[in-house]
Parts: C-alpha cells; structure tokens; sequence
C-alpha cells in the first residue's frame, strides 16, 4: 500500500496534539497545592489507577522494541517484555508498601529506612532513572514515527515535538492531569497494538502462509536455541520483581488511590493490559517478517519493523491515528516520570539542602520548574541512545540493583545502611566489569545479558546480608518506627481518633514483610484471617497468569 504520510494523517495528529493538551490543561483548574501536583491528592479511583499502570508502564520504546525483537527472533522474544508476566502477582503483595509509608517520593522512604545520606544517593539514582527512561521513550517514539510517516519527520523532529507537548500540560496539571490523560491515551494504546493485525495477516496468506514463510522456531513460545530459554527467563523475572520495587515511579502508580485496594488493583491488572497487548506487539513482529521476506526487502534495522508495518499496511487517516497512539504511549509515560522526577527534586534534595521550610506555594513552583529541567535532560540522552531495547532493558536493570537496598530493606528488618549502600554498589561495579570483560569495552548501556545481571544481583544480596550483620544496625526506635506504619492499613475511611487500625484485624497483614519473622509462632497466628488480602489478591492474579500464557499458547497453534 505505501501511500505515505499525506494531509488526512497530519489533520489525525494535530487533532490529538490539539485535544489531549487542552484536556490537560483544563484539568490544571484542580491542582492548587503541591500535594494535588505530586499525588494527586491521593483521590484517584480504581479505574484511574489502572490506567496509570499499564499507561506509565507502556511506552513507545516496549512495543517498538518488542516487535523488532520478534521481526528477527521470532515469538519467543515476547520474554523480553513478558519478564514481569511471572512476577506481577507480587505487585499486589508490594503495592500497600508506598502508600503505608505515608511519603510522596520512594526517596523520601529510603531516608525513613536508612537515613538521610542514603534518600539523597536514591535520589541521585532516580533522576536519572527517569532521564534514561524518558530519553529511551522519546527515542522509541521518533523510531517508528519517521519510519511510518516515510522520514518526512526526522526521528530527533519527533522527539522535540512530543516533548514540547507533555511539557506543557504536565508542567501546570502535574499528576491530576497525567493520570487523567492517562486513561484517554490507555485506549489509544491498546488500539495500536491490535490496529495492524488483521490488515497484515490477510496480505501474507494468513497463519499458514506465514508458516511457510518463516522458520519454525518463529511460531514458538520459548526457544532456547534463540538464548532465550528458562535462565534467560528467571534472570529477566528477577530484574523486574527486584527492580520495580525502586523504581522511583512506585509511590505515584501505587499510593494515590482513594484506597490501598485501588493501588493494588491498579498496579497489578494494569500491568496484566499491557502484558496483553504485548501479545499483539509480538504477532505484528511475525507479520512484518513474512511481509518482508515476501517484498523481498531488507530492514537495516529491526527496530523500523512496527514503523514499516504502519507505512505499508494502514490507509490514510489510519496512520494519523496509529502516529497519535504511537504518541499517546509516550506522552502517557512521559507525562508521569516528569511529575515524578520534579517530586524528588523538591522534596529529597530542595527541601533537604536549599530551604527546609519553604511554603506550599514555593514547593509547587519549585517541582514544576524541576521536573521542566530534568525533562530537558531526558531528550539529551535520546539524542544518544541507539538500540531502544537495550536502553529499556538497561533502565530495567539499574533499578534492580538499587532495588536490592530497597526491596532488602522491607523484607529483611535488620539490613542497614551500610548493607545496602555496599549491596547496590558491588552489584553496579561487578556488572559493568562483567560486560567489559566479555567486550573489551567500557559503555554506558550495554547489551543485556542474563549471565553478567544473575551474577552481579547475587553479588549485591550477599553483600546486603553481610555487610548488615558485621557493621552496627539502625537506630532501634526509627526501624521500628518505620516497620510499625508498615503494620497499619492507611484507608483514610478507616482512620477512628486519629489512629490507623491494626492492617491483620482487617485481614490487611503484609505476608512480604520482614521474612525472617515468619520462624516465629507469633507471625503464624491467625494466618488466614490476617493475611486474607494478600492471599486472595495473590491467588486471583496467578490465574490471571496461566490465562495469558495459555493465551499465547493458543494464538501460536492456529493454522
């Protein structure tokens, strides 16, 4: 088809740019404080909370990456994305964390586990977390948008324009009007992802011309000899229940629902949407590559795969509106980590260093103009990215090593400061003396490899656990302190006389926090009852799970 980028597309787009920004700038009329900025005032309903999982969580680079992964490596290279898909159960048992500790930033609660010297390195860490993150996005995006208009907008063209957008809405609206376009941008995503499908499959002879076509390892759902078997797996699984946990995003997408049940149901079946549509991402890997193999052409990059698709397979208007959901999975995502970085910014480096008692006026000034510059930052490193899935995937993975301290610090209440501090650092430095070995390079991102990550993790926990026990704990009285609001729900509907009620007499207990407990009697006591939310909730996703997989497993046996 390859009818180009013509006027009816270019109407599509600006009718998006035009429609999203002016919705959320009219959602600006709602913030008035610094706390409505950063949480949303925590007044966020469930269906709010779900698009915020799966849209903060679903960006141009994921399913630009994933459909070039499986254009050259087949389905099994859904694992790339599906790394989560066994851990997203625990999401449900990790998400109360946030909202309990009563903070705005997973900053602000690593100072309340270690200290003030150890908030301030996280949030080092976590700004550029997000300036890696978005720079991979904003990348992702301008790939496959100047492949799909045909080049006549440059890759770096797409990533100031996009920029330019989310900036404006999010700069005033902060996280009301994030969360809010949001949820019009999850439906535009989900419209991407499936949009391609039933126009490529006709064109190559539907699955039995494909399966002529391709090799037969393409139609897997694990392939080992593609490196991507059982161990490639586990390592992946464990990046991302390790990682999520500090990346620095947590509080907002778990923590501003009217209720801890909203964060959970947020979090987790928010993320199982996108493991949904990842489905879809992956089988257009499959279509483009018979479509490929049967014009004859050849992609110099994998990564121009999901574009191509969209140039040679959509009519005009429908590629505007593949253009605009393309642009909608950034700015959904890009929208959030801006709000989120302008957060730590002020609240674990502003307030901490530069004025420790600035009003309220001051901080919601200070978060916006800091989260402006800090996104600024981000497109600098798009400019330098080249290989969008090693760049998700390299975000992915220093979250995991930072994950060590925090998620070690919840599970294990005798880690400290000098644990965790010496945990993140070896797991960081064995990592990168890995890669160099093995490449004789020094990089910045390189290409992940389940070896180097397996190693360098387990490094990490041994030093955590050693390190915590041969150096002094933590003041008794702040772990406590800290482990104690862990142990009381935080529903604001429940709150009787200024005081929280005990989570295990609503059936609310944490069944992951501090592990080493459960060898004493005193945590075993009333074990169904106390712990009836993480159970049911845990059970209940797991299905979820098995359905999905089985899923996959269905889509590859048609004929």
């Amino acid at each position: 088809m390859d009818q180009g980028f013509n006027w009816l597309d270019t109407l599509v787009v600006v009718l998006y740019f035009v429609g999203i920004t002016g919705y959320g700038l009219w959602l600006m009329r709602r913030v008035k404080t610094s706390d409505g900025f950063f949480r949303g005032e925590r007044k966020f309903n469930k269906w709010v909370m779900i698009a915020q999982g799966f849209g903060a969580g679903t960006h141009s680079e994921n399913f630009v990456a994933q459909t070039g992964a499986s254009f050259q490596m087949g389905f099994a290279a859904i694992w790339y994305q599906w790394k989560n898909m066994v851990i997203t159960p625990f999401y449900w048992l990790i998400a109360p964390w946030y909202r309990r500790s009563e903070r705005t930033t997973v900053g602000e609660i690593v100072e309340d586990r270690y200290g003030r010297k150890m908030g301030l390195f996280y949030t080092v860490f976590a700004i550029l977390f997000f300036i890696f993150a978005q720079g991979a996005m904003l990348k992702g995006a301008g790939k496959v948008i100047s492949v799909a208009t045909n080049n006549m907008i440059s890759t770096d063209g797409v990533v100031y324009g996009m920029t330019a957008a989310f900036i404006l809405y999010s700069f005033f609206g902060g996280l009301v009007s994030s969360a809010y376009a949001t949820l019009i941008q999850g439906f535009m995503i989900i419209v991407l992802s499936i949009m391609l499908i039933p126009l490529g499959i006709g064109q190559v002879g539907g699955m039995e011309g494909m399966r002529q076509m391709l090799p037969g390892n393409f139609f897997n759902l694990f392939s080992p000899e593609l490196g991507i078997g059982w161990f490639t797996i586990a390592m992946l699984a464990l990046n991302g229940v390790i990682g999520i946990t500090a990346q620095p995003h947590m509080v907002s997408m778990c923590a501003t629902g009217r209720t801890e049940r909203d964060g959970r149901i947020g979090q987790t079946y928010g993320s199982f949407v996108k493991r949904l549509v990842t489905i879809g991402w992956a089988f257009t890997g499959l279509i483009v590559a018979a479509l490929v193999m049967q014009s004859g052409q050849n992609l110099s990059d994998p990564e121009m795969a999901f574009g191509y698709a969209t140039r040679v397979l959509l009519f005009p208007g429908l590629t505007g509106l593949m253009v605009a959901s393309i642009l909608a999975a950034n700015m959904s995502s890009a929208s959030n980590f801006m709000v989120n970085s302008g957060a730590l910014f002020t609240q674990n480096i502003y307030k901490e260093i530069v004025n420790r008692k600035p009003d309220d006026k001051e901080l919601l000034w200070v978060g916006r103009i800091s989260s402006l510059g800090l996104t600024l930052l981000g497109v600098l490193f798009a400019l330098y990215v080249k290989s969008v899935l090693y760049a998700f995937l390299f975000v992915e993975t220093i979250a995991a090593f930072m994950g060590i301290m925090v998620f070690g610090g919840i599970v294990w209440k005798r880690a400290n400061r000098y644990g965790a501090l010496a945990g993140a650092l070896s797991s960081f430095i064995l990592y990168y003396f890995l890669n160099y070995l093995d490449t004789g390079m020094l990089e910045i991102v390189y290409k992940w490899k389940p070896a180097p990550f397996g190693w360098a993790m387990l490094a990490g926990f041994v030093a955590l656990i050693v390190v915590s026990l041969v150096t002094k704990p933590e003041e008794k009285a702040k772990t406590d302190r800290f482990f104690a609001n862990m142990l009381r729900l935080s529903d604001e509907d429940r709150i009787r006389n200024g005081q929280k009620p005990l989570a295990a007499e609503m059936g609310h207990d944490l069944l992951l926090l501090d592990l080493p407990s459960w060898f004493t009697k005193e945590r075993w006591k009333g074990f169904p009852k106390r712990y009836r939310e993480d159970l049911a909730g845990f059970l209940y996703a797991w299905l979820f799970v098995g359905g999905l997989i089985f899923l996959a497993w269905a889509v590859l046996q048609i004929h």
